[in-house]
């Protein structure tokens, strides 16, 4: 029994340039999985494409009107297990997209947009500048590979590791002008005035004449028990 013949999945982008044919494209693929290369059947004309093939499950087929004209001789194609891929060169150089792929206005439903590809019209320029080539045109996911750094040169922080290069006298001085360390700026003036205020301690010798002056006093008693007893 013969597989039944289905119809491929059909996905496409494009470019436009009024003044480089080269960037005049369509890119196009016919997803047909697995098909054998010597089942396959292709004929491009100017404004159609008409695939054959199949793989050991089942049989692809689909015809393809196009928009407008294309320049077999200046398009190229290659074939993989996925299908077959196409670049085609739109005969007409101008700056305008096509408004569809098909001729015919109807949306069919095995013809989708190749987001990989796909830019806007007036973001082309940009697109073709980007180096990464990645989806839409934006050079690979948002914030980057570099972990949401936003590029930044770490090369230029090499001199904090362990801040072992840091001159800690730099640093000390320069803390007097930190908001949060302001007070401690003037500190020793602050003991400067506390020191003003105690009380200064007596004089040693003023202390020893006093004392010399009790012994005095403690030892005139004694001296006149002792005459007396004589």
């Amino acid at each position: 029994m013969a597989a039944a013949t289905s119809t491929p999945e059909v996905i496409w982008a494009q470019r436009s340039s009024a003044d480089e044919p080269e960037k005049n494209v369509v890119y196009l693929s016919i997803n047909a999985y697995d098909c054998a290369a010597d089942t396959i059947k292709l004929d491009i004309q100017p404004t159609k494409i008409t695939f054959s093939g199949a793989s050991k499950a089942r049989a692809f087929a689909v015809e393809l009107e196009l928009f407008a004209e294309i320049d077999p001789s200046l398009s190229r194609h290659s074939h993989s297990a996925r299908g077959v891929d196409f670049v085609l060169r739109k005969k007409e150089a101008k700056q305008e997209f096509w408004p569809r792929l098909l001729k015919e206005s109807k949306k069919q439903h095995f013809v989708k947009t190749d987001f990989d590809k796909w830019v806007d019209e007036d973001e082309q320029e940009e697109a073709a500048e980007d180096p990464m080539g990645g989806p839409m045109g934006m050079g690979g996911p948002p914030g980057g590979e570099d972990g949401g750094f936003g590029g930044m040169d770490f090369s230029k922080l090499g001199g904090m590791g362990g801040m072992g290069g840091m001159d800690m006298a730099s640093m000390m001085g320069g803390m007097g002008g930190m908001g949060g360390m302001g007070g401690m700026g003037g500190m020793g003036a602050d003991m400067d005035e506390d020191d003003e205020d105690m009380p200064e301690l007596e004089d040693s010798s003023v202390g020893a004449d006093v004392q010399a002056e009790g012994a005095k006093a403690d030892a005139a008693p004694a001296a006149s028990k002792i005459e007396e007893v004589n």
